[in-house]
Formats: C-alpha cells, structure tokens, sequence
C-alpha cells in the first residue's frame, strides 16, 4: 500500500532565477578543488545517516532489510512512517483509516534497528492521540523493554491540518492553530520525561522558504515556527523540519541545496529569538522530485546529507525505505519509476515492473557513499570547485585522515579534478571509491590526493592519510558573540589551555584570513562591513607550534549604522508562503531637504526579488533593487512605498540600505 502524499507546489515559473547550469555536451573539462582544513563547520553525529520506515511496508523490520540498511551505514530509523504517525496507536497496533502490514508492530521495527546497530526516532500520535498515550509509549520502549529510545518527535507536519488551507495531516482536535499545537507539545515533553527524563523531545516546524513558513493564518500571533517556539521551545529539545524541493529536472533540484545552510541558520535563529535557546535540528524527511530512483536522485541524496550535515542538522532520514511504484519514465538511460523507496518494492505499472524485492535504487548509493564520506565524530570543514556542475565536501577525520566527496552533476562529461589542501597535508596515496550511473555497487580502487578523474553523473569520495603526524592541542570550543555593531564585533570563549594560544580565522567558503591570536578569552575585530555575514573559527596553537582542529564555526551579521541622516523601515504585511507584500519607509533625519531620493539595497539571496510595486519607480538588477521617489522630503519628514516580492527559497529581509549614497539607520 503506497499512501498519497499532497505537495504544494509555488510559482514553478521562478525556477529559472535559481542559476540552473545548463550541462556540457563535450569532452574532460578540467577543475580545482580546494579544501581549506582550517575552515571548520559541524560535528557528524551518532544518528546523522538516517531513513524512514513505515508500518505499511511488510518488509519492516526484516533481517535482509535491516542488514542492506546496516550495509549503507544507516544508522538512524524512524517510526512508524509519516503521516501515518498521526492515526497511529501503538498499543493495539492500529491505524483507522490507513493500512497496516503485518509483522510491523513497535517490537517488529525495534527487533530490526537493533540488528542494523542503528537507534530508533520515534514519532508520537499528535493529530489522534494524547499525552498519556505517548508517555505509556515511553514508558513501554524505555522501562518495560529496555530499548533506550532517546529521540520523540510530536506529530508529522501538523502544519497540514488544514489551518493553512491546505489538509493532509490528521487532527482531531477543534482548534488546529499553532498556538494548540504548541500548548500540546508542552503537554506532551512534560508528561513524557516525567517517564524518562533522558530522552530528546522535537516538536513540528516549517522549512524556511518552503510552505507555509512565515505564513500568518487568521487569528494567530505570528507564522507556525513563532508561536510554536515561543510557547513549546523551552520544553523541547530539538526542531523538527522537512524538505522536498521543487524542480522537474536534476539542475533544478540540485541547485536547491544552495539554500540549506541558510535555512538552517534561520530556524537557529528562530529558535534563538522565540524560544531563548538554540534547540537541534532533525531532517526528518527528505526526497527528491526528479529521479527518484535512477542517478540524479543518487546525486541528491549524497550532496543533500552532506551539506545538511555540514550545517549541523544531527539526523537526516530519507522518505523511506519501501513505498511502491508512481510514475513510468526513462531518466538519464534508465528505467525510474518515481518510487520514494530506496528499495524494490517489485511493483509494477502497467506491464512494467521493478526490479526484485529489496534491490536498492541508486538513491540506496548515495546514501551508503555519504555514510563512507563521513562518520561519526568525523569534522566537514570548507571545501569548494571551480565548476559549479561539481560539488565538492571535504571532513577531517577522528583518525587523522580527511575525506574529500566530489558529485559531477553533469550527465555527458567527465571531469578531471586537481586539489588543493590548506590546513592539511595529505600523503600521495588515497583510497578512491565511485559510484557512476547504472552502476551496482560502490567500486574501490586506488588512486592519488592530488587528482582525480570524475565519470559523467557520478559520486567519487577519496580517503586521504595525513603525510605526517597530525597529533596536537585540543580544539577549542565554539567561539560566542558578545556584541556586535556595524563595524566591530567582540568574541568570548573559555581560557585556553595553559601554553596554548588562540587563532581567529575568518571564512568565506574556501578564502580564510587570520584576524589575529591571543591567550586571552575575548577578541574584537574592526573595519567590518556593515550587514554582512561573517563566519569564524578559533584554532589552537602549542609553544611547539602544533595546531588543533578547528573549532566549531560561528557565524554573524553586522548590523545597519547607529546614526545617520537617513533611517529606513522594511515591513512585511502580507505572506503567502512564496510570496508577500511589504513597504519600505525612508525618514529623512538630517538637516536639510531632499529634493528627489533614490533608495538602493541588495537582496542576500539570489532567488528573491521585486516583482511590482508603488508609490516610487521600483527597478532590480541583479541582487540589487533601486527605488526613486519623487517630490521634496523635509528633514523628519517620511515617504512609504510598497512592493510584491517573491521568493523561491529562504526569505531573509535587506540588511542595509543607502539612500542617495548615504548608508541609513536600519
């Protein structure tokens, strides 16, 4: 039984103002790699390589699944299987109004997470079930039968009750606004870790830019991450968020990756400003929506987990594991049949029929090529490429050996790759593993650290041996900001060890310079650029001049100018998920009359844009939007103009405007 599963789907028109690259149709072109070790990001976790099941597939919990599982360093299962989740009881093993294979009950799945040495993520009934229920659920795996379920998820996309115009989430209850939702999930961590104060509690979110973040329904105070934060967020853990990117061709779903790390710097922030803490993050569900079984959807799967991983997300689960045959096609010179399995299900369409039961899909690969690329402990740090049809992950590993993933998304041409390393010298040799279109398996062979030849749509990850000793000081910890203006910013960390310094380094991707050292615990920097990003990393120095990894990234904005004869408000009035009205308010607060005015200011992202507005001339170039007002404005005088933006992505709000080439207050 295969369930339906409703997508929305926004303004499919835009998809084009994503950069899409168009594939080259000729021989070997050649490429830099550079990985810049001294460029830290996050920590791989325990669970990060995950995937779905699902109580109406008959193969859940099955020796040879669980053992094709384990084989593809899954190390993360959920249950019992998305939507499903909100009509599931697990007493009686019942879902009305679904269906439910046999051999799937909670045992069944437990019987075959342990057997594949993962860990369980387990999703309580939020939509027909209640507290008691989910905390005798706990009760049950963590007292009764021992089986240390750490992770509990409220519910699965609530946001889909209906409240949003769109239903395809089950609730029973009368009120189906965030706000319920929240005071529920309060309901539901306390009644659950007065069972077991260990385990992890996560609750609902949206997906920045995908529906219906920053949607504000009528009568809620503010969009579903705000209220469901500002009153849950203290009582729970981590977040919970979903993504199933748009595109009907693998350089639109590819380029979306593009906007992960932002989106997941935005729900931290959220989480930050709503629930005065930093909560986790879980990928909970992802798949793509082009070739879901043939190579781009390989492709996906290993770019996806890796540069989630990279930006910190502790779990990503692929939707799923079986699910049954949709759509016939031919994609890339083979057979897909729009499955979301990374398995045979050996259905069949018509007269065309999958592959043997249980035979992996390509995404199946990609998956077991993210999980050879990075392991537990393992550190992603900055890498990038010359070509933008190649994607380029690099991590240091708890060895001291570093691994460099290379996905050639170009379907017709090989690459040949030449690297580079700063922060890291690597011997020769390297172990090169390759997983190329139609292939079986992952292939093995031996190649060199300097160079590598990429096929045409494939994944090629090389295991590298540091060229000498890598031993040294500890690495620091994440660096915290302190305060911030326009053009300085103060970081704080712990003192360091004895006879240890502290490097500050700034990265933008690969490109890092050293602000400065210290053995202290506080440093400032100067001449910043008002709003923009900055990313730093500490690095620890010995007297014996031994260096450590790098610490954990902290990233910052610069904000606007504190004084100026001109101040700017940018207001959102209306969001519709792809799309909003805003108005942009200029006050002049200098001493003398503008006659005429020109406001400028620059999108951060380059899916976002103006696409009408009023009460001005409103033009966009590029990332860059001018506006030019008519008429005299008297000092402490105003002049408000509107717009509709639309966005295709993260929607982050201009950080600094100019007006007739004066930066504003903001």
């Amino acid at each position: 039984m295969r369930p339906t599963r409703t997508a929305l789907v926004a303004a499919a028109g835009l998809l084009a103002a994503l950069g899409t690259a168009v594939p080259s149709a000729g021989a070997d072109t050649a490429v830099t790699v550079t990985v810049n070790a001294r460029a830290g990001l996050e920590t791989v976790h325990d669970a990060a390589i995950g995937v779905n099941h699902a109580i109406w597939d008959p193969q859940l919990g099955t020796n040879a699944v669980a053992d094709l599982l384990k084989d593809a360093g899954v190390r993360a299962m959920r249950y019992p299987g998305g939507s499903y989740s909100d009509i599931y009881h697990w007493r009686d093993h019942t879902a009305p109004g679904g269906y439910v294979a046999p051999n799937t009950d909670f045992d069944t799945f437990m019987a075959g997470v342990r057997r594949a040495g993962g860990q369980p993520i387990v999703t309580a009934n939020y939509g027909t079930g209640t507290p008691a229920e989910a905390a005798e659920w706990v009760r049950y795996a963590n007292v009764e039968k021992g089986y240390g379920v750490k992770y509990w998820e409220i519910g699965n996309e609530n946001y889909g009750n209906g409240h949003y115009g769109a239903n395809w989430e089950a609730d029973d209850h009368p009120d189906k606004s965030p706000a319920q939702y929240a005071a529920l999930v309060k309901e539901y961590a306390q009644a659950m870790k007065a069972v077991d104060p260990t385990i992890q509690v996560g609750a609902v979110l949206t997906t920045p830019g995908e529906w219906p973040d920053a949607i504000t329904a009528a009568g809620d105070a503010g969009s579903w991450n705000q209220v469901v934060l500002s009153t849950a967020g203290p009582f729970v853990d981590f977040g919970i968020v979903h993504w199933y990117p748009g595109g009907t061709s693998d350089a639109q779903v590819t380029a979306k990756t593009d906007q992960i790390a932002l989106a997941m710097r935005l729900v931290r922030e959220q989480s930050r400003q709503y629930a005065g803490k930093e909560l986790a993050i879980a990928m909970t569900e992802v798949n793509t929506s082009y070739g879901r079984n043939t190579q781009p959807g390989a492709l996906f799967a290993a770019d996806s987990y890796a540069t989630l991983l990279a930006a910190g997300v502790f779990t990503v689960d692929w939707w799923n594991v079986h699910n049954g045959p949709g759509k016939v096609t031919e994609v890339a010179g083979h057979t897909d049949f729009d499955d979301f399995g990374l398995l045979s299900s050996a259905g069949c369409v018509g007269d065309v029929c999958q592959p043997a039961l249980n035979t992996p899909f390509a995404p199946y690969h990609g998956l077991s090529m993210a999980s050879r690329f990075v392991r537990p402990g393992d550190q992603l740090v900055a890498a990038s490429a010359s070509d933008p049809l190649v994607r380029a992950h690099a991590a240091r590993r708890t060895d001291g050996g570093l691994s460099v993933m290379l996905v050639n998304q170009d379907p017709a041409a090989a690459r040949t790759v030449s690297l580079r390393y700063a922060g890291y010298s690597p011997a020769g040799d390297a172990q090169v593993l390759t997983f190329t279109n139609g292939d079986s398996g992952i292939t093995t062979t031996t190649g060199t650290s300097g160079t590598a030849t990429l096929p045409p749509y494939s994944i090629t990850t090389l295991v590298l041996r540091p060229s000498g000793a890598t031993t040294g000081p500890a690495a620091p910890p994440r660096p915290a900001l302190s305060a911030a203006t326009d053009r300085t910013a103060t970081l704080t960390w712990p003192p360091p060890p004895a006879g240890v310094k502290y490097e500050v380094h700034r990265h933008d991707g690969t490109t890092g310079s050293q602000w400065g050292e210290t053995t202290g615990t506080t440093f400032t920097a100067y001449n910043l650029v008002p709003g923009t990003d900055y990313t730093v990393n500490l690095i620890a120095r010995d007297s014996a001049g031994r260096v450590s990894w790098s610490s954990p990234p902290l990233t910052f904005t610069t904000g606007a100018p504190t004084s100026s004869s001109c101040k700017v408000q940018f207001r959102e009035t209306t969001n519709w998920g792809n799309g909003y009205v805003a108005e942009v308010t200029v006050t002049n607060t200098g001493t003398e009359v503008l006659d005429g005015w020109s406001l400028t200011y620059t999108w951060p992202t380059t899916w976002q844009q103006v696409s009408s507005g009023w009460n001005a001339t409103w033009t966009q170039s590029g990332t860059t939007v001018r506006v030019d007002g008519a008429g005299k404005l008297a000092p402490g005088a105003s002049a408000t103009a509107g717009f509709v933006g639309a966005y295709q992505g993260p929607n982050v709000a201009p950080r600094t405007f100019t007006l007739n080439g004066v930066p504003c207050t903001a």
